[in-house]
């Protein structure tokens, strides 16, 4: 099963497609001309069903095998959003929307699994019903948990799902996966200081909310250094810090802090934020000041399970021969992991090559990428479901 040569002639059909989206990003769930894109697509590669609006402007393709003695039930998911980012590539297929930018390459994963698609409606070589899932609002906004809360899962029945991301700094055609967590549990907190503020000149008359902050700042650092098994992944990160005051000469009254927390381990998020809370308020507390904490609980660690790692991997190594099945985690977070709670899988990477990081303005999606990650889309149909 190596790249398949219809994906070959393909490619120039899903390049276009691809600069397009790149060139019409959008953001989150407004990806009202993107989804729109994509189902017309889908009705014309002869989708049995092609059903938009599930978690709000996803959209869920449905291709039945020319046979189903098996009953099985596959899904296959990309994501649609972009990012809030100024591009800076200097493309002639460039972001024609200000301030917004494919900067991860979703455009790409969207491409990919419509050639996916087109494919295997064409093809129908397997035998059992392929789900394509096209998903918004990756970038920090749940769309996974959307789509499986308006009933994606139990809709379709589907039995085990698939995902993909492009990874810079992998040559293009590699992949890289490993079983169990791959990508963290993404949390957040703002911790609110309250002190007394007052003239700078007069600092014995106050309570220092800015000093109560920088110390709670390097107070949260030994959660991680000293209560976090050392074999065990976590990040705690204080990213913002504002006072109520802009002056040079005013101790503030408050002081807001914002940060994320990054875990693989249900046990250490657990952890982790109850000792965020203790050391936030204890630290306060012994220099006079109050703090509120806020924590939210974000994205879920995403986990392959390792009996579907395994059928990634030896797909991956029909379609190009370079794996590494055994690849670190990373402390990203990815809302995928909604959907592999609600039903076995795996999520893998595909090289894009030595290109900007993601998230940068001068990221660019390698379209070599394409006939590797549309050939591995259609390959964990065929071999999961493989024709009677």
């Amino acid at each position: 099963m190596p790249v398949k040569n219809r994906f070959a002639e393909l490619l120039p059909e899903i390049t276009a497609w691809r600069r397009d989206f790149h060139e019409n990003p959008e953001l989150l769930y407004e990806v009202h001309r993107t989804a729109g894109k994509v189902a017309d697509l889908l009705r014309g590669f002869g989708c049995d069903e092609v059903v938009e609006g599930i978690g709000r402007t996803g959209v869920v393709g449905v291709i039945r095998g020319k046979t189903d003695a098996s009953g099985r039930v596959v899904g296959l998911r990309a994501d649609m959003d972009a990012l809030p980012i100024l591009e800076k590539t200097g493309l002639p297929h460039a972001s024609k929307t200000p301030g917004v930018m494919h900067a991860c390459g979703h455009d790409g994963h969207t491409a990919m699994l419509l050639g996916a698609a087109k494919y295997l409606a064409e093809t129908r070589n397997f035998d059992g019903t392929c789900v394509v899932i096209f998903q918004p609002a990756e970038e920090g906004g749940g769309g996974g948990r959307e789509m499986v809360a308006d009933g994606l899962i139990d809709r379709w029945g589907i039995q085990e799902v698939y995902g993909m991301h492009n990874m810079p700094g992998i040559p293009v055609g590699t992949f890289a996966i490993r079983p169990g967590a791959i990508m963290a549990a993404a949390d957040h907190f703002t911790i609110t200081v309250t002190g007394k503020g007052g003239h700078a000149a007069k600092p014995h008359q106050c309570i220092d909310t800015t000093l109560v902050a920088a110390q709670i700042i390097v107070a949260l650092q030994s959660i991680v250094s000293r209560n976090v098994d050392p074999l065990k992944q976590a990040v705690l990160s204080v990213c913002t810090l504002a006072t109520d005051s802009p002056a040079y000469n005013v101790i503030p009254q408050e002081v807001v802090m914002k940060g994320t927390v990054r875990t693989m381990d249900p046990a250490v998020q657990d952890m982790v934020e109850r000792r965020l809370s203790e050391v936030a308020q204890g630290v306060a507390l012994a220099l006079g000041a109050t703090a509120a904490v806020q924590y939210d609980r974000g994205y879920p660690v995403t986990v392959n399970e390792p009996g579907m790692t395994e059928h990634a991997v030896s797909v991956a190594r029909d379609v190009s021969g370079n794996v590494d099945p055994d690849t670190a985690p990373l402390m990203g977070a990815e809302d995928f992991s909604y959907m592999l709670n609600e039903r076995p899988g795996a999520y893998i990477f595909l090289g894009n090559g030595n290109t900007a990081s993601v998230h940068h303005p001068e990221y660019e999606f390698d379209d070599n990428a394409i006939p590797f990650g549309s050939s591995w889309y259609a390959g964990m149909v065929e071999a999961r479901m493989p024709a009677a």
